[in-house]
């Protein structure tokens, strides 16, 4: 996949996946993650936010290292616990690092221990993510990225609270919110926990108007 100075184990990756072209979301805020600074970014499931977020923590982990979590990805159900984990053992497959998921469904004290014995990356819903935060499971000092996905369902679902008491407890680390809008609950808890957050939205219809111009032009030319 051509991105700006992709990790040459992550590009090799995507190669095997059979994923060499970007989306537009993909490409226009992998620099910007990368540099570490907070960011809401909104656009529709065509843009492979979920993907993006996998990419990125690769990127930014590269491999197994310590024992705590480095990265935290809050997700709505089981299903997407599992989808996420899926998606870094395809993207992944030429890194080390550990990753593990925590839902509703798990046994809590399983998971802990699992996780005690060292992980790079915790996936997992709001709640049990919540109920391992308050038992202090693990050194959330060591988490690099914050990052929710689905943010306006998560957050439709009254889980501001939750989020918002696991995010006052790191010390600091980079949030990222993934949504497909930008609703007032969003920018509110973007407000509340990020630092200047950068705010990308891309909205499939202006893209699909672009593209039909575009077409118009060349057809024009000839």
């Amino acid at each position: 996949m051509f991105l700006k100075k992709i990790n040459p184990n992550l590009s090799e990756s995507l190669a095997d996946a059979g994923l060499t072209e970007p989306t537009s979301l993909q490409k226009e805020t992998f620099g910007t993650i990368k540099s570490g600074v907070d960011c809401v970014i909104s656009a529709p499931s065509s843009e492979g936010k979920t993907t993006a977020i996998v990419i990125n923590v690769i990127q930014r982990l590269e491999k197994e290292f310590q024992e705590s979590p480095r990265a935290l990805i809050i997700v709505s159900e089981k299903a997407k616990v599992l989808e996420v984990i899926e998606l870094f053992k395809k993207y992944g497959n030429h890194t080390n690092l550990r990753v593990y998921g925590v839902h509703e469904k798990g046994d809590i004290d399983y998971d802990k221990n699992q996780i005690s014995l060292g992980i790079d990356v915790l996936v997992g819903t709001p709640g049990r993510l919540s109920e391992m935060f308050s038992s202090a499971g693990f050194d959330v000092n060591q988490l690099k990225m914050f990052i929710l996905d689905e943010a306006s369902p998560i957050l439709k679902l009254r889980h501001d609270t939750r989020i918002m008491r696991m995010s006052d407890g790191i010390a600091k680390t980079q949030r990222l919110f993934f949504t497909e809008e930008i609703t007032e609950r969003v920018e509110s808890l973007a407000d509340r926990i990020m630092i200047e957050p950068l705010f990308f939205d891309f909205d499939e219809e202006e893209d699909e108007e672009e593209y039909d111009d575009e077409e118009t032009e060349e057809q024009n030319e000839e």
